[in-house]
């Protein structure tokens, strides 16, 4: 192998030299410098860190693999595992270097990756006040978003967007669960009551759900809490209808379960589910902080899996419950791509790293907390995706106004001028559009260069 002179280099060149993998006691031994393990350990974070190679697998298991082209397959004869470390895709989530780690350890395929169970100290070592997942710059930076600036009764706040949250927080939950409601589908279900004919039943049961929970929190803001009854009854909303046990919903799991994609195999006994469970509720109860406490529960419910099903759901409608009993800005998981949280949970259950899931959460809420800034008077900066389509989104509604649409004729519409965009700003092209329709009103529809009757016309035909 030819010799370089730079650490990192020479470190790169053994790595390519094994495109399906090698451990660290072979990198050592083909590194013919003088180093520590602990130093040749940090050069191979930092390669990683910088893309440049993939690490899969966990302590002596551990193997790092160089980045492998698509096109460079066939000429180095690649074992099919190895060959899906590839470069991942750009996201619209920045992630900082353990995030980063976090998402490379868990996108190796799950052939590779180690089977493992619950671990109990994972919880149990947590102190409330004393331990915290968010630093002190993390929850200061999500008080000053959140701020409403109301200092008034529980629920206050939310009560004057409930509508809105309906609907946001309702779509993007069921959209994570791979629900395929558009935004406008779910407008229609949850204000007017009209499920689209052409989606299954299972669908609109889970959005309708997902509505009735959110009211319960809302209408119950000052009265809920960590305790039992708050959870189990979030449950039995969730997933009412849903699960083919009719006793399941709001009751406590036992039988075994596994989880799709990971190699995660969550406790069985019944009588250590209700411990935990309880010992989830109680250090949640004990945490001060709003912020930490809605993590706190996004990590630990999930990794539990305390019900049947819908866990992940109730964790999403839970993470709320301390933002609304605090008037606080809530969360309602906007643009939050599916696939990138999805792995941050993968990591929480296969490394107890919650690193990748909470630079989601922070993501998340600062695009939840600009969504609902408009009663501090505060919109934030604008929104790059709108600034780069501002004209093709105004001239696709300006289209739909005159040509006086209703909404299930808009969304073919949409669908139609979606198709000459790149396919990863389709989806988001979509969102911006429904969004801005349905804020639409007589105080701005001159932005979209209609007439008074023109806009009026097709007013009568949205609303009906």
């Amino acid at each position: 192998m030819k010799k370089v002179r730079n650490h990192t280099e020479n470190l790169l060149a053994i790595i390519n030299s094994y495109p399906n993998g090698i451990n660290i006691n072979e990198v050592a031994k083909a590194f013919t410098k003088g180093i520590s393990t602990r130093s040749l350990q940090r050069l191979l974070l930092k390669l990683s860190n910088e893309g440049r190679i993939m690490i899969n697998g966990a302590a002596r298991s551990t193997k790092y693999h160089p980045i492998i082209k698509e096109e460079e397959r066939q000429e180095i004869g690649v074992a099919e595992p190895a060959a899906k470390f590839i470069r991942p895709a750009p996201r619209i989530i920045p992630l900082s270097d353990k995030g980063k780690y976090a998402l490379t350890r868990i996108s190796t395929p799950i052939q590779q990756r180690i089977p493992v169970g619950y671990q109990q100290n994972f919880l149990k070592s947590y102190q409330p006040n004393i331990d915290s997942y968010l630093s002190g710059e993390e929850k200061k930076h999500l008080a000053a978003l959140g701020n409403t600036g109301i200092d008034r009764p529980a629920g206050t706040y939310v009560q004057q967007i409930l509508n809105r949250l309906l609907i946001d927080l309702s779509w993007n939950s069921s959209r994570l669960e791979g629900n395929t409601y558009s935004l406008l589908d779910t407008e229609r279900l949850i204000l007017q009551g009209q499920a689209d004919d052409s989606k299954s039943a299972k669908e609109a049961q889970m959005i309708l759900n997902h509505k009735d929970a959110i009211e319960f929190i809302v209408q119950a803001a000052q009265d809920i809490g960590f305790n039992r009854y708050t959870f189990l009854n979030l449950h039995a909303m969730l997933a009412n209808n849903l699960l083919t046990d009719l006793e399941a919903p709001g009751r406590l799991r036992s039988m075994a379960v596994g989880i799709t994609g990971s190699t995660y195999i969550p406790l069985a006994i019944p009588q250590l589910i209700g411990e935990y469970f309880d010992l989830i509720l109680e250090k949640a109860k004990q945490i001060e902080n709003p912020f930490e406490q809605s993590f706190f529960l996004m990590v630990h419910l999930p990794y539990l899996q305390p019900f049947d099903d819908v866990n992940k759901r109730v964790s999403r409608l839970a993470a709320n419950i301390p933002l609304i009993k605090q008037n606080l800005s809530p969360l309602s998981f906007i643009d939050v791509p599916e696939d990138l949280y999805f792995k941050g949970m993968m990591a929480v259950y296969e490394h107890n790293d919650i690193n990748l899931l909470k630079e989601v959460f922070l993501w998340a809420y600062e695009r939840s907390a600009q969504k609902y800034a408009v009663i501090r008077q505060s919109i934030g900066e604008p929104d790059i995706f709108k600034l780069k389509y501002r004209d093709s989104i105004r001239n696709l509604i300006t289209t739909i106004i005159i040509n006086e649409l209703d909404s299930k004729d808009a969304q073919k519409r949409i669908k139609i001028n979606v198709e000459e965009l790149p396919k990863e700003d389709r989806e988001q092209f979509i969102s911006s559009v429904e969004t801005e329709l349905m804020a639409i009103h007589e105080g701005n529809f001159a932005r979209y260069r209609v007439s008074q009757r023109e806009f009026f016309n097709w007013q009568k035909i949205w609303n009906t």
